[in-house]
């Protein structure tokens, strides 16, 4: 292997510039590979592509990645379009009496559906808006309470789309041994602080017990005065039409396709492909037999939802090809032979976090950063004798932070859909507490590090 010292950096620079300018990170991604292969062989590099495309298209970890996660979309357009989600949403939210009441729903309902953050955010968000609106909650609050469920909640449960990602990288960086990978993930779910904050701090809001700050605050007083304006946005734009008979789908009808998922992974040692496809299988019967939705349309929903997964899969291989070529460039071992002297161990986790928050809050490729990171990080961690699971829990808490502050992640802008308010109204409210999280989080690492 050639090392290319300072010049390994070149495909990861261009990514993440080209991220930030055109803000799509699925062409960052394949731009940043080409150009790396033209610096290895400039002679060769349209063969080189090619082969590097079907060499990561046909490993077992992609299309392990790939069935999972194209089946989790299936899962979540099943329980949209049958209306099964929106069935034990409303069976919570006839729990709210009160403001307080409504918000801490929203809440409730955020931590129950931790599989992905879309259904995560559709699914809260469409249902809740009406409960808030009754008690003059402003679609800023709604949405922020609807995003602050969504990504920091799925990297803290092992059963998400978020942890499937994760788990597979670790094992295909030989960072563990096959089938390993999801038992280090459980042992730094304790450390990944952001999630644990940002999703404390709701409830705190919600309750009166953290004040209402910023571009929050005004949005509030609004609200209260029936003096709102929202720039709404047609929620059938972001969710699938409600399709199934309402008559025949009641809160086990949720219940039922979840808990098979997650019963049936725990029991075959957290395996999730077992319980994904288990899970579809009995969601699709469940419905058709009790005649929900015609046989065809519960299979079209099957396909829909894995059609659903194709620009986060392909993300997903086009990071995996940016990774083979900083592999080929001696990328990780450049970045740890330079960085390894100005580094001490403990401040290892904290620096991570800062360094992967920043370029995920302005590339919004959450799942590409940690692709291209784990190869450098890991490696240095395991070299410096830093514990694995803080600095994995680092990560996990910077991608988390990038995907609920960046203005134009998938999150941010599902939360704003599905409350019905402007992107930009609810990145910009919710700014300032996604900030005071990252603080929080950022001083308990230290404090870990100088105690």
């Amino acid at each position: 292997m050639e090392s290319f010292g300072i010049l390994s950096l070149v495909p990861a620079v261009i990514v993440l510039i080209l991220a930030i300018v055109t803000r799509r990170p699925l062409e960052s991604l394949i731009a940043g590979s080409i150009v790396g292969l033209v610096m290895i062989d400039p002679s060769n590099f349209i063969f080189s592509f090619t082969e590097l495309a079907q060499k990561n298209i046909t490993d077992p970890t992609i299309g392990w990645i790939f069935i999972v996660c194209g089946l989790m979309g299936s899962l979540i357009v099943l329980l949209l379009r049958t209306g099964a989600a929106l069935a034990f949403s409303i069976s919570i939210s006839k729990k709210a009496k009160n403001r307080k009441m409504a918000l801490l729903s929203t809440w409730v309902l955020g931590l129950v559906i931790f599989i992905d953050d879309y259904l995560n955010a559709l699914a809260v968000g469409t249902t809740m808006r009406r409960v808030t609106d009754k008690y003059k909650v402003s679609r800023e609050m709604l949405s922020y309470v609807v995003d602050s469920t969504a990504a920091p909640i799925c990297i803290l449960l092992p059963i998400s789309t978020w942890a499937v990602f994760f788990v597979a990288l670790l094992e295909s960086n030989e960072v563990v041994g096959k089938g390993q990978g999801m038992a280090l993930y459980i042992e730094s779910i304790p450390y990944m602080f952001y999630a644990w904050v940002a999703v404390i701090i709701v409830p705190l809001v919600a309750a009166g017990l953290f004040p209402i700050i910023g571009p929050m605050k005004k949005a509030e007083k609004l609200a209260e005065q029936g003096k709102s304006h929202y720039l709404l946005i047609d929620a059938a734009e972001v969710a699938p039409e409600v399709i199934g008979a309402a008559d025949k789908v009641n809160i086990w009808s949720f219940l039922i396709p979840m808990l098979s998922l997650i019963g049936i992974s725990w029991y075959n040692d957290i395996n999730v492909l077992v319980g994904v496809v288990c899970s579809v299988v009995i969601t699709v019967a469940l419905f058709g037999l009790q005649g929900v939705m015609k046989w065809g349309e519960l299979f079209d929903a099957v396909i829909d939802g894995i059609r659903l997964m194709i620009p986060a899969l392909s993300i997903i291989l086009a990071s995996f090809m940016l990774k083979d070529v900083g592999a080929q460039m001696g990328l990780s071992q450049y970045v740890i032979d330079t960085v390894k002297p100005l580094m001490t161990a403990d401040l290892l986790p904290v620096i991570t976090f800062i360094a992967i928050a920043i370029v995920a809050f302005t590339t919004a490729a959450f799942w590409g950063v940690l692709a291209l990171s784990v190869p450098i990080i890991l490696p240095l961690a395991q070299q410096m004798g830093t514990p694995l699971p803080i600095v994995i829990g680092a990560m996990m808490s910077a991608a988390a932070f990038g995907s609920h502050a960046c203005f134009y992640s998938d999150s941010t802008v599902l939360a704003a859909q599905a409350s019905e308010v402007g992107v930009m109204e609810h990145a910009l409210s919710q700014l300032p507490y996604v900030l005071i999280s990252a603080s929080i989080a950022a001083i308990i690492w230290l404090f870990i590090a100088f105690t």
